[in-house]
């Protein structure tokens, strides 16, 4: 096949607080996420994701931004940023940065300057900013509530007027109907692109653009984001403009750049529109994400997504775990069955055309820590539902490098949220040198993956099979079987003249066992 760099390739999350701390304050880092840049080269991945390190007050661990053009304190400086950024260059590992362009902080000196300014100033333009009714002084201007909790209004301390947050109140929603932030957003592009990053994830890709007269959605006005539901404040048709605008930009620079969306749609149709050829390159399939470990489901889930990725020319773009849900070894049951078969998942993945994201940790089997104590959680979908909702904080818990120490490697402190006990025993440490080891499994999954790119044809021929609860394709290179059952099957019949590249567990006499991968060359 003859493709670009990110029509196929795996792509690691870094989230720069918990993957490694260089400066030992207990909050990883730039220098950090530098120091292990020969770890994900032996991993074998071809770019990172990184997830937000701007200044900011950290009330939605950094996706609440002050100030895109400069480095948290905490995360460095931006000589760490571009000796980061070299340095992954020179192991041929691309770097992705996100972009926050639905809100800013409320620290970000433009709503400062609108909390200092008059009602219909231009300052309080740039914002969502709506009259307090006199005769109804408590009704917001309508039903919408927060993705974290909570109406998604709040006063201004005057009490004069409202202002949108989709998220916390420390998040305010910018309006995109104002030329103003239309040109910041193109010069903070342009500044990165500058440095020489390799691209953008766009955060709330589906966000941005409200409907006319901000009208009611329906029911009580909640929604989640991680859910298949169109609001008049997500996948608006108006977005679609903003990124025929940007395309052009990241079409200047050489070497090849993208535009990743992390779009939440209500089909693969409507997320197919983002990656028009005038638009993004790449929208995160979550289908794989809501769905359960089922042989039908992943079938469907595929199926529905290269029919109408093919349909714009675009790669499709897999996923099983990010900073936002819930890690899929504890989706799949935990314990022994869920790391089983969160490893048949990514075998599945890894064997599937286009691109394949990798959430820091998963390559180390780490599971979802349920019970973080209340007075460390971080999260405000946490404190917004008063502890109803527990959030997300349990899938970004700091790495565990070493069997021991205050942090398991992390650093020479303990880490900004707490490692259960037994992560000594899922650290990179650990695993290095057992060849049973996750780390090894997909160290070896993603060189095969490699080895075998041209061989691929870019799309699945499925392969018929006696069990429903097995799936086997042909990708043009390999068959992947995945049994996504309990018990064992024989595929005797498919590995007639093929052996055996990889398996996620022992093939026996032609057995497959349960909730296993394998793939015949």
């Amino acid at each position: 096949m003859d493709l670009k760099w990110w029509q196929d390739t795996v792509i690691y999350q870094v989230y720069p607080r918990s993957f490694k701390d260089g400066n030992d304050d207990g909050m990883g880092d730039l220098p950090g996420v530098t120091e292990r840049m020969p770890y994900l080269a032996a991993l074998g991945v071809n770019a990172i994701w990184l997830s937000p390190f701007y200044t900011s007050p950290q009330n939605d661990a950094g996706y609440d931004v002050a100030d895109y053009r400069d480095i948290d304190p905490r995360f460095g400086t931006l000589a760490d940023f571009d000796h980061m950024l070299k340095t992954a260059h020179d192991n041929d590992i691309r770097i992705i940065v996100d972009v926050v362009p639905n809100h800013t902080s409320s620290d970000h000196a433009w709503f400062q300057a609108a909390l200092q300014a008059s009602p219909g100033s231009r300052e309080r333009e740039r914002y969502h900013f709506h009259d307090v009714d006199p005769s109804d002084p408590d009704t917001p201007p309508n039903n919408w509530q927060s993705i974290f909790g909570g109406r998604a209004w709040s006063k201004t301390d005057d009490g004069k007027q409202w202002y949108l947050h989709l998220f916390d109140s420390s998040q305010p929603d910018l309006n995109w109907d104002n030329p103003e932030v239309k040109a910041e957003f193109e010069s903070i592009l342009r500044f990165w692109l500058d440095r020489g990053v390799d691209g953008f994830r766009i955060d709330v890709a589906h966000g941005m653009v409200k409907a006319p007269g901000l009208p009611d959605t329906g029911g009580d006005g909640s929604i989640e984001m991680i859910g298949t539901t169109q609001a008049p404040f997500f996948d608006q048709d108006g977005v679609h403009d903003i990124y025929r605008s940007w395309r052009p930009i990241i079409d200047e620079y050489d070497g090849d750049r993208i535009f990743v969306a992390e779009a939440w749609t209500d089909s693969a149709e409507r997320r197919a529109l983002y990656l028009r050829p005038d638009e993004l390159h790449q929208a995160f399939n979550f289908d794989l994400v809501l769905a359960d470990f089922q042989a039908e489901a992943f079938q469907t889930a595929v199926d529905t997504e290269i029919a109408n990725n093919s349909g714009v020319g675009a790669p499709c773009t897999w996923v099983l775990s990010n900073h936002d849900v819930q890690r899929h070894v504890t989706r799949y049951g935990d314990g022994e069955v869920g790391l089983a078969r969160a490893h048949a998942a990514t075998a599945f993945l890894l064997g599937l055309p286009g691109v394949v994201y990798v959430y820091q940790g998963e390559e180390l089997g780490l599971n979802e820590v349920l019970d973080l104590p209340a007075d460390v959680r971080q999260d405000p979908t946490f404190h917004r539902t008063g502890g109803e909702q527990i959030g997300r904080d349990g899938c970004r818990v700091p790495l565990p490098w070493e069997n021991s120490g205050p942090s398991l490697g992390f650093g020479d402190a303990s880490g900004w949220l707490p490692q259960p006990e037994g992560w000594g025993e899922k650290s990179v440490a650990a695993q290095e040198d057992d060849p049973n080891s996750t780390l090894n499994f997909y160290r070896r999954a993603i060189a095969l993956r490699h080895e075998t790119r041209a061989e691929r044809s870019g799309t699945v021929s499925w392969l018929p099979h006696s069990k429903s609860d097995v799936l086997a394709f042909d990708n043009g290179a390999l068959v992947s079987v995945t049994n996504f059952g309990s018990e064992a099957v024989s595929i005797a019949d498919l590995m007639e003249g093929r052996e055996i590249a990889l398996s996620t567990q022992a093939v026996e006499n032609g057995n497959l066992p349960g909730n296993a991968a394998v793939w015949l060359k």
